[in-house]
């Protein structure tokens, strides 16, 4: 389930980094790259514990996938959350950086 997230999660941000003319200053190739190295790392994972269980990886018990699922969520909030720390810090429209200015 956490393959499945990960991996649903980085063709959508694909798919919005390729339609949108503001991907550069929206850092949204990183947050593609970030989503894409998560579904590759989850992948590899499954390959383990396939190798491990075998037919048993097929049928997972319902704790199982609901565990699995909130972990996905879980990885995708944080790319999330990482993605918006980086685009603020970039501030590429400059909006924090005239927010502070403008407070002082």
């Amino acid at each position: 389930m956490t393959l499945l997230v990960s991996t649903f999660a980085a063709i959508v941000c694909t798919i919005v980094w390729y339609t949108n003319e503001n991907r550069e200053k929206l850092k949204l190739g990183f947050l593609a790259l970030m989503f894409w190295g998560a579904s590759l790392m989850w992948f590899v994972d499954a390959i383990f514990e396939y190798a491990e269980l075998k037919a048993e990886y097929f049928t997972p018990t319902a704790e199982d996938m609901l565990n699995d699922l909130f972990l996905g969520l879980s990885v995708v909030a944080l790319g999330f959350i990482i993605w918006l720390v980086v685009l603020m810090i970039k501030d590429p429209k400059g909006i924090v950086k005239a927010t502070v200015l403008k407070k002082n």
